[in-house]
Formats: structure tokens, C-alpha cells, sequence
């Protein structure tokens, strides 16, 4: 039977944030309401990791977070205090370095490594000199350079060597040890330390497929290390001959680069990795290395102590990070499925508008992204957002369709990020158009061109086509074809029989090796386009309305309507009843009372345009001038600027330099990450400054802020009440239990105050009577109608998971009157009722005599206590004591009672 949690609470476990930490608030996540806490990936992680996604070890769990101990402690506390327990995890990818053995033993023994079939490395890719190899690019220049200057050395640990480079450490490999083991027996005059050096170079150098002799080859290798132990323990001097060699190697670079040579990787400059890397990556983070779980051996290895956990009801679920990084998604989730079947499992599936979850996987649903724009486009006012577009228009001049930004952005990074994605695609698409006469005289830098230009023009994340099953949907066809008429308009230069072809190859109307090695690894490079180009690119250069820019989003779209939120509502209680909602996660570029609050820009678009170009006028002098440049920041920068101050404000001057500095670098237009515009971000902080230190635009600022500010918390708690009354699972966010405003990681992963919400819950608990609503909304400041609204629904969550589960009905109800389009209301199961308002500076409380139908029956208003009886009933009456209403029917209540 699946375990299905009625509520989440994501907890960020770090160094500074433990396992013991955690036990500490587990009383008080009960009393909030939640039922499991959701926590960060937890297996050992890279050395001072702060989210866990970086995962070196998959068999232990993270010494930094107390180990196995306290993880026990956590564990226990949660079964007492009543919680249950999901995990993230991270099956796509490793992290780099010498803390992972898998790693380690790849670079010390290459293709004959026992792990080097569970990385997805290009052993035989186009260039020579990296076959056989792994591109190590951590140089801070050129390698010849480093090399002169002394910046690689070849050091001793006990009786191993090690290069040492770029503050790194890597492994040399045993068959190039007879260059310094040699040379010791010589100057020991042992001959058993040169039949040890002999012994080291005559070792096999088996494929990775060879199985048995790679393991006879690892044994051996381990009884050489063995000996040469032995041999320096009995005879001391060995040890200063092999320093004696060792030192000799290191001053003679001819040498010291020919030893280096026969290592299994390529030291390199950092800056190579974009074009010449040779093992897939998470997107373009090269210390990410992809993992080939859809080997059976590979998951069984990396899953076993996970299954373990579930199996022993440790865990009751997993979140799955990133599947689309991974070959197969659905094969992966049908052995998870088979391996742990009563587990609730979701995906971080990113669903772009209008695509839903595939219903043939084997999982209850995504994380929750495509809600929380659902949410996110219910909010806004369509008519405002065009309004918006002329204003940023006419302030910036920058372009405002954003899907030719997207398009852009897409091009632009897989010709750089992730230009070496695109050279392994080109080199297996070149190799299939050589044994087709018809194909065979499309030149490489053609193919490369249409790689990029076809994968631009995805409107998702990735298709999921699979040639060893004949596996292919219409939907895939579809997505498919649309991209290759887009590249085909787009690049008219390039013959239309080459996109011809990659779409035949895509969709299997070419079959064989090649072609279903060039589709499976086309699947997983458009993700990762679609990620770094519009998400982390475009999304930072389109700012009509930035609260739009969103995980998932399409921010040239003009919102969504009541039927559009309703229709979604239905889809996802037909097809995926239990997937997680949310509003805010690790990864949310804002938190979503910033979202909330910048939504309201949309009902005042004019008004926000007059401040925009008064503060622009104001602040005017701070920008940094030169003769014929373009003042600095730009006018892009200062719109993107005024919003974030708008949706975040009160914002500390320290954060807002730390994140203006990340989203322009992110942007790509003035800075990068890879190449910081000195200039313009001593200019940035320097305008920040100013402007801080202007008492006449922080006065302005201000009465601006405070203008929209309820607008902007209504907003909230309608987002929040929608997400724990709407088909799904609901997630908080640590700590966004009370108004948060953050921003972008590493923003929203600040220390969360537990002693204030423990507080603050008690004081609630103790607000009855009828002027309850009215003592909470009087401590709105600190946050406490978010809290109350957000455990009045978990309460009532706890006390009829039915009316919120698998079999529960969504229904929209009937609004009438003057002011309908201003209501969301609905129906869930047969006794519950969610009703929130939209666009309410707009609305200005002027409700007319607009009414929402309720089923017959006796209603109690869990947010005021009001008892309503069914029928038509005024809305200005539902919401004039709280801003939202959550309606429980209190007959049919007493009655599952009774049953009870």
C-alpha cells in the first residue's frame, strides 16, 4: 500500500544545519500540521557541500551532518513526534574529486578501471589525444605554462604517488610507475623493488567490458601496493630512493610531461572543458560527472542503501532529482517502482505550459513546479501584463518577445557551455551520415550548426523516445516535428534534407546502433539547453514582470485565467492526484511572497511605470559615464533593479549586491561568471550604494512598497491556500511558513529562525473566539496570517485526508455577480470549500453583489470560525473578517466522525 504523505516540509541539511538541528523542531513541524519532512539529498556528500546534490559516497550517509548517529537520532525522533519521511535523491550524476573511490580508481586505472562503466564517459571520442583519456580542465592557464612555473608535481603518499595541481590531487596510474620505481631500484640496488616496478608496467590494460580480467587486474594490483609496503617497512631506504626518483622526475620537465602523458587523463586549462570535455555533465558543471544508472549493476550499487531505507520504513518516499539527465526515464522509474512499490515517488519533472506529466510512469507526479505557476498565472492581470510590455519596452528598448530571447539564449549556450555536448552529438550524427551514400557529404560544421539550431527549437525539456522498446508517443512525434519546421525557418542556409534527417533519426525512421545512440543522447542534451539558456539566461534578460520568471514558465505569456487554473485543478486530480504542489523551493528563482507581492505590478501598470521613470531620473547622477559608452548600469539592469527592491523590500544593502551581481552574470549581457565585466559590477554596487544612501528614493521606495504591500500578502495567502486545498500533496519550504521574502539561492538557504516560529505558533494556537481573525491579521507584520492560514488547512488536511486524496472530486463553484472574475472558489471531495480572491488592489474591495454557490448544507469557515449555511452567499461576507476562506461542511464532518 503506497504511503502517502499529506504534507511536506523541505528541510536544507548542511554543516550548519544537522541532523541534530532537525530533531530539534520536529515537535513543532508536528504541531504546525505536517505530517513528512522532505529533506535535502543526504548521502555523503563533497567536503563542506551545502545541498547535498553533489553526492560522492552513496553507501554512507553525510559525516557532516552527524553521520550515521545522528542520522539514527533524526530518524527515531521522527517516529516519535508521529512524522513520516521523504528523501531527495540524486541518481543522475557524482561528484568529482578524490572523496569518490568510483572516481579515483577511473582516473588511476582509466578503461580498466571496475567503475569505469558507471560514468557516461566518450572513452573513443574524434580527437586522438583524448582517447583513452579523461579531460581533467582544473588549470588556471595553459598547461605548458603551469608546468614551467612549477604548478604540477608528482608528491608521495606513503608508498602511492599522487599529481598535485591547481590545489587538487589525482592518482597516478600503476603502469606509469616503472619511471619512478625504476629508477629507485636502481639507487636502493633492490631487485625486488625493480621486479615490483617491472611487475607495475606489465599490467593488463583491459576494456571496461571485460569484467574478469579487469577484476584479476585490480587484485594484482593490490598485492603489488602490498609489497611494495612490505618491502619499504623492512628495508627504511627504499623510501628515500623513491623521493630521490620522485624529485629528479619533478626538475626535468621533459620527463615530468612524458610521465604525465601516460596518465589516464589530460590535465588541461580550465577554460577547454566547454569544447573538449569527454564525459556528460550535470548541464555545464564540470565537477558533475553523469552517471549510467541505466545499467542494472550501476543503480543496484548506487540504490541499495536507499531501498534498504524504504524497505525498513526509514523512508515512505523519495523525490527524484533531474530524471530528465537520465537515458531512460521510465526504465529507471520502473525499477524504482519494482524494487520499492509502496513508495511515494515524484520526479523534478520541469513541465513546460501545457505539457503534463507522462501518465505511463510508474510515479505520483513532479515536484511541483508546474503548480506553482499555475498558481503564479492565476494572480496577474492579463490586461496589466500588456501594459507592462510597452513600459519595459520604452524604458530598456531591449526586445520583448521572449520566446526569439529564449531562442537566443538556447543558441548561444550550447555554442559555448555546452559546446562539447554538442561535439560528441556531431561526431556520432557525421559518422551515420557517412554510411548513408544520401547524407554522407554534410560536413561537420553543417551538422553542428543544425544540432544546435534543432535543439533550440524544443519547446520542452526533452522527448522520451526509446528505439530498444519501438517506443514512441504522438505527443514525441509531435514535439518533434514542430522543432524541425522552427529549424528549418529558422536556417534556411542549411539544406532542409539535414533537419529532414535528424527528425527521421529522432523518431526511428532510421534505425540502427548509431542512430539510437545519436536519439538517446539528442534526449538528454536538449534538457540542459533548455536549463542554462532560458533559466538560468533569458529569464535574467526578459523583465517585464520578474516575478514571472520562473522555474518551468513561459514570461511572455499574459497569465492565466480562473477556467485555465480550473482545468488544470481537473487534469491533475484525473491523471496525478498525489503529485507534490509548491510555491517556493531551493531552486525557486524568488520566494513566492516576492512572486506575490510583484504580481500585484500587474493591477497598477501605470503607476508603476510613472515611479520607474521618476526613480530613474532621481538616481540618474549615480551611474557611471564615459564619453560615447552608454551609462552604467544599463537601463535593462535598473528595471530589473527597482523590481527586485520592490518585491523583496526590506532588503539589506549586502544582499542586494550579492544577488544583483549573480543575476547579471547570469544574464550574460554585462557580465559573466566566466568572464566578470570589472567595470560594470564595481559600477552596480556603486549605483546600489547610492541609491541606499539617497534618503529622497528610499522615502519614495518606501510609500511605494507600503501602497502594495497588503495587495501583495492577499496574494500570498490565496497562492497558499490554493496549494494545500488543490489536488496534490503540498510542500512548505523551510521557513516560508511566515512571510519570506528571499531571493535566488544562495539567498533563500539563509538560517531560518525555528525559536520565533515556535513562538509565534504558540501564540497562535491560543487566538479563539471571534475576534481571533482579527488578533492574527493585527500581527501581520510578523507573518502570522501566512502561519494561520497555512496550519488551519493542515488541521483540516489531518482531519479529512479523504476529501484532499486520490478519490476526492475537484469542482469548481459557481460565482455570480459584478466582480465573478475577482474569485477562485471550488469544491473539494464533498465537504470542503477553498475560496480566494484575485486582483484585489485592483478590486478595492468593492464586491458588488458578487456571491459563490455552496452545496446545501452546515459550513464553518476554519479561518474565522463563521457558521454559513449552503446556498448562494455574498463574498464581501466570506472574506470581510480574513482574506481567504476555507470551508469545512460540518454535517458530513460529524458523521465521518461517528464512522470514525
Amino acid at each position: 500500500m503506497l504511503r502517502i504523505p499529506g504534507s511536506t516540509y523541505r528541510l536544507q541539511l548542511h554543516k550548519d544545519f544537522t541532523f541534530d538541528d532537525a530533531v530539534r523542531i520536529a515537535d513543532y513541524l508536528h504541531e504546525l500540521g505536517i505530517s513528512h519532512v522532505y529533506c535535502s539529498p543526504y548521502l555523503q556528500a563533497a567536503p563542506g557541500s551545502m545541498h547535498g546534490y553533489d553526492v560522492v559516497n552513496h553507501q554512507k550517509v553525510n559525516e557532516e551532518l552527524g553521520g550515521a548517529e545522528a542520522h539514527n537520532r533524526f530518524c527515531k525522533k521522527l517516529g516519535e513526534a508521529g512524522l513520516g519521511q521523504v528523501l531527495d535523491i540524486v541518481p543522475n550524476h557524482m561528484s568529482l574529486g578524490k572523496e569518490n573511490q568510483f572516481w579515483w580508481d577511473v582516473l588511476e586505472n582509466g578503461t580498466s578501471s571496475r567503475y569505469a562503466s558507471f560514468f557516461d564517459i566518450d572513452w573513443q571520442p574524434q580527437e586522438e589525444r583524448l582517447r583513452d583519456k579523461v579531460l581533467v580542465p582544473i588549470l588556471g592557464d595553459q598547461y605548458g605554462r603551469v608546468l614551467q612555473a612549477g604548478g604540477i608535481k608528482v608528491v608521495r603518499r606513503g608508498v602511492k604517488f599522487q599529481v598535485e595541481c591547481s590545489e587538487q590531487s589525482l592518482p597516478v596510474s600503476p603502469p606509469s610507475l616503472p619511471v619512478i620505481l625504476g629508477k629507485a631500484a636502481e639507487y636502493a640496488k633492490s631487485d625486488t623493488m625493480s621486479f615490483l616496478a617491472a611487475s607495475f608496467g606489465r599490467l593488463p590494460a583491459p576494456e571496461y567490458v571485460d569484467r574478469r580480467t579487469i577484476l584479476a587486474r585490480n587484485r594484482d594490483k593490490v598485492v603489488l601496493f602490498d609489497l611494495l609496503q612490505r618491502l619499504c617497512a623492512e628495508e627504511p631506504e627504499i623510501l628515500g630512493a623513491m623521493d630521490r626518483s620522485m624529485a629528479e622526475l619533478n626538475e626535468n620537465l621533459d620527463a615530468l610531461d612524458d610521465f604525465l602523458n601516460q596518465q589516464n587523463y589530460r590535465l588541461a586549462y580550465w577554460k577547454t572543458a566547454d569544447q573538449q570535455l569527454s564525459y556528460r555533465r550535470f548541464f555545464d558543471v564540470n565537477t558533475l560527472i553523469g552517471l549510467r544508472v541505466e545499467r542494472e549493476y550501476v543503480f543496484e550499487e548506487t540504490h541499495a542503501l536507499l531501498l534498504d531505507w524504504l524497505k525498513r520504513g526509514v523512508l515512505d518516499g523519495l523525490r527524484v532529482d533531474h530524471p530528465d539527465g537520465l537515458r531512460d526515464p521510465m526504465e529507471y522509474f520502473k525499477r524504482l517502482r519494482e524494487r520499492a512499490p509502496d513508495a511515494w515517488v515524484i520526479g523534478e519533472k520541469i513541465l513546460e505550459p501545457g505539457e503534463f506529466l507522462r501518465e505511463s510512469w510508474p510515479i505520483q507526479g513532479t515536484s511541483g513546479y508546474d503548480f506553482l505557476n499555475v498558481a503564479a498565472g492565476v494572480l496577474v492581470a492579463p490586461e496589466g501584463l500588456m501594459e507592462l510590455t510597452s513600459i519595459y519596452s520604452g524604458f530598456t528598448e531591449q526586445p520583448t518577445d521572449f520566446h526569439e530571447i529564449a531562442h537566443e539564449k538556447k543558441i548561444s549556450v550550447s555554442q559555448e557551455a555546452l559546446g562539447s555536448d554538442v561535439n560528441r552529438l556531431t561526431s556520432i550524427f557525421v559518422e551515420i551520415c557517412e554510411a548513408n551514400r544520401d547524407r554522407r557529404d554534410y560536413t561537420r560544421a553543417e551538422v553542428r550548426r543544425a544540432i544546435r539550431e534543432l535543439a533550440a527549437c524544443f519547446s520542452i525539456y526533452r522527448t522520451y523516445v526509446v528505439p530498444e522498446r519501438e517506443e514512441i508517443t504522438g505527443e514525441d512525434r509531435e514535439y518533434i516535428s514542430q522543432a524541425t519546421e522552427c529549424a528549418k525557418e529558422n536556417r534556411q542556409d542549411i539544406d532542409a534534407g539535414l533537419f529532414d534527417f535528424l527528425r527521421d533519426v529522432l523518431t526511428m525512421a532510421f534505425k540502427g546502433k548509431l542512430e539510437s545512440e545519436f536519439l538517446m543522447r539528442f534526449q538528454q542534451f536538449t534538457g540542459p539547453v533548455m536549463a542554462k539558456g532560458v533559466e538560468d539566461t533569458a529569464f535574467y534578460c526578459f523583465n517585464r514582470l520578474t516575478g514571472m520568471n520562473e522555474v518551468g514558465s513561459d514570461p511572455g505569456r499574459n497569465g492565466l485565467s480562473i477556467e485555465e487554473f480550473h482545468s488544470y485543478c481537473r487534469k491533475m486530480q484525473e491523471t496525478h492526484p498525489l503529485t507534490m504542489t509548491t510555491l517556493s523551493t531551493h531552486d525557486t528563482k524568488r520566494s513566492d511572497d516576492v512572486r506575490a507581492r510583484l504580481a500585484v505590478l500587474s493591477e497598477i501598470p501605470g503607476k508603476f511605470g510613472e515611479a520607474i521613470r521618476r526613480w530613474s531620473r532621481m538616481n540618474n547622477a549615480f551611474r557611471a559615464r564615459k564619453p560615447s559608452v552608454e551609462p552604467l548600469p544599463d537601463r535593462n539592469t535598473e528595471y530589473f533593479y527597482y523590481q527586485t527592491l520592490i518585491g523583496a523590500w526590506p532588503l539589506p544593502m549586502d544582499r542586494a549586491k550579492a544577488y544583483m551581481t549573480k543575476a547579471m552574470r547570469e544574464a550574460k549581457q554585462q557580465t559573466t561568471w566566466v568572464a566578470n565585466n570589472k567595470e560594470f559590477e564595481d559600477a552596480l554596487n556603486l549605483f546600489i550604494e547610492f541609491t541606499y544612501s539617497y534618503a529622497p528614493f528610499q522615502r519614495e521606495l518606501q510609500q511605494f512598497v507600503e501602497k502594495i504591500l497588503e495587495a501583495g500578502r492577499v496574494n500570498s495567502l490565496a497562492q497558499t491556500l490554493l496549494k494545500y486545498t488543490a489536488p496534490g500533496v503540498p510542500d512548505l519550504y523551510q521557513g516560508t511558513e511566515l512571510w519570506d521574502l528571499s531571493l535566488v539561492d544562495p539567498d533563500n538557504r539563509r538560517p531560518v529562525d525555528y525559536a520565533l516560529r515556535q513562538r509565534l505558533l504558540e501564540e497562535l494556537k491560543l487566538m479563539t473566539g471571534d475576534d481571533a481573525p482579527a488578533k492574527v491579521l493585527a500581527k501581520a507584520d510578523e507573518g502570522l496570517p501566512k502561519m494561520w492560514t497555512i496550519h488551519k488547512a493542515l488541521q483540516l488536511r489531518r482531519e479529512r485526508p479523504a476529501s484532499f486524496g486520490a478519490e476526492a472530486d475537484y469542482v469548481p463553484l459557481m460565482v455570480d455577480g459584478a466582480k465573478h472574475d475577482h474569485v477562485i472558489a471550488y469544491l473539494r471531495g464533498e465537504d470542503v470549500v477553498t475560496v480566494v480572491p484575485r486582483l484585489t488592489l485592483k478590486l478595492g474591495g468593492a464586491w458588488k453583489d458578487t456571491s459563490v454557490t455552496l452545496p446545501e448544507g452546515r459550513w464553518r469557515n476554519r479561518m474565522t470560525g463563521a457558521n454559513i449555511e449552503g446556498g448562494e452567499v455574498a463574498v464581501k461576507d466570506l472574506l470581510k473578517d480574513f482574506p481567504v476562506a476555507l470551508l469545512a461542511r460540518e454535517d458530513v464532518g460529524e458523521k465521518a466522525d461517528a464512522r470514525v
